[in-house]
């Protein structure tokens, strides 16, 4: 598998105005694609969050390709499950989403989305990066791209949100707090509620450049708890600043974990005849519980991924999976959409809750959790994570915790992609034996580390 120096999990993210996150590095980066990406249509779509930076890296990237004979379509600001469904019907080689997700605004990020709507492969990335570091890139006199704006993404994203109500106003009756983050969802997600003949309390709403993700959203949801209770609301939604992260409470100001989401809406599509005995698809930190769920309860078949919302939607692709997602909240719905989207997802979940004529304590749990033991330690540095993670001793010791663990549970190490911290999750049925290997781990984790600082 290739190796890369600066795209992560989820593309390039760092400091904004800071090296790779500055407008040279921008630049090339855009170079470098339309190098090795932009052959066909020779034209790209580029849109962004509400971070104040966005303006700065888009004018940087736009330049990068204009300047390598590359049309540019600026989107603006736009959710990325709407640039990630709609860019095949855009007649690009590319698109650009820029975006740090649920971090605050002084981050910022770049990802790259194929012509397709997928997300590019770690090769592909590697390639690029290659390309970015030897930065000989020539320009031509004659080839000059031309820039143009369209709204065309967003008005046709609305009319696919629209397309998964049924009726006029399907949640008439429903009270709902939404609470956009000051981000993508801002403008779009209170309106179309209301056009759906919801009761919406919308916070978070105005977005000034600086406060995306600041003390709101899916990251902060002690605002959407408060709200809810004082509200009276049935529900209350929580998204990311790019729009494709979700968090749900009940009526009660209780979160509902993106497991129990997830069985909802299979069940939910299943019994409307939607879902068509399709599987399901979660990763591998995902309560085992739900699996049992889909298998026992449901009778669908489930699979299980490595971290991370490609391999989720790649295993959807590979077996026809309806419903999939991760507990961190990206959700996919693949009817609508080809990435983690706050929008449909709170939309479906809206209209099932409505159509079961109960409250959303009175539906979760739908299945109990088995007992998990997860821990984030933190390193002194992004650079120890993969060589910890990954050391002999930590993977020795897990095999070993496996063993103990049996068919009872599962144990997993994985080294964050975006900050400086290992995931330590075990799961399953028996209690002792999963915190007695969640222990040991984490214990060996902090012992390498502190060994280097």
């Amino acid at each position: 598998m290739a190796k890369n120096k600066w795209f992560g999990t989820d593309g390039v993210r760092g400091v904004a105005n800071v090296f790779p996150m500055n407008a040279d590095f921008a630049f090339r980066l855009a170079a470098a694609a339309s190098v090795l990406i932009c052959d066909k249509q020779k034209k790209v779509a580029i849109a962004r969050d509400t971070r104040i930076s966005g303006d700065m890296l888009e004018a940087a990237l736009s330049a990068g390709f204009l300047s390598s004979g590359i049309d540019v379509m600026s989107l603006g600001v736009v959710p990325t499950p709407a640039v990630t469904s709609l860019t095949p019907q855009l007649g690009v080689d590319m698109a650009v989403m820029i975006t740090a997700s649920h971090n605050p605004y002084h981050d910022n990020g770049i990802k790259l989305i194929a012509a397709d709507g997928n997300k590019f492969s770690d090769e592909m990335t590697a390639r690029l990066e290659a390309l970015i570091e030897q930065n000989n890139f020539v320009f031509e006199a004659e080839k000059i791209g031309c820039k143009s704006c369209s709204d065309e993404v967003l008005n046709k994203y609305k009319q696919i949100a629209l397309s998964t109500a049924e009726g006029s106003k399907p949640l008439q009756g429903l009270k709902i707090v939404l609470d956009c983050a000051n981000g993508c969802f801002s403008a779009i997600m209170p309106e179309l509620f209301a056009e759906l003949g919801a009761d919406v309390k919308a916070i978070a709403c105005s977005p000034d450049g600086y406060n995306i993700n600041r003390d709101c959203g899916s990251q902060h949801v002690e605002n959407m708890l408060a709200e809810v209770r004082a509200f009276g609301a049935d529900l209350g939604i929580a998204v990311d600043g790019d729009g494709d992260r979700i968090k749900v409470c009940d009526e009660k100001g209780e979160l509902v974990r993106s497991e129990q989401l997830i069985a909802f809406l299979a069940q939910y599509l299943e019994q409307k005849g939607v879902n068509r005995g399709r599987p399901v698809v979660s990763t591998i930190l995902s309560n085992t519980g739900l699996e049992k769920f889909v298998r026992g309860k449901l009778g669908l078949d489930y699979y299980s991924t490595p971290v991370g919302e490609r391999p989720v939607v790649e295993k959807m692709c590979e077996t026809g999976g309806a419903v999939g997602g991760e507990e961190s909240g990206h959700i996919v719905l693949s009817d609508y959409s080809r990435s983690g989207d706050a929008l449909i997802i709170s939309l479906v979940l809206a209209e099932g809750l409505k159509a079961s004529g109960k409250k959303m304590s009175e539906i979760f749990p739908l299945f109990e959790f088995e007992h998990l033991f997860f821990e984030n330690p933190r390193l002194n540095s992004r650079e120890q994570v993969k060589p910890i993670a990954l050391s002999t001793e930590v993977q020795s010791l897990l095999e070993e915790c496996r063993r103990n663990l049996g068919d009872c549970g599962r144990a997993v190490i994985h080294p964050s992609g975006t900050e400086p911290l290992i995931r330590v999750w075990v799961c399953g049925s028996n209690a002792a034996k999963v915190d007695e290997a969640g222990r040991r781990l984490l214990a060996l984790i902090e012992k390498l580390r502190d060994a280097q600082s």
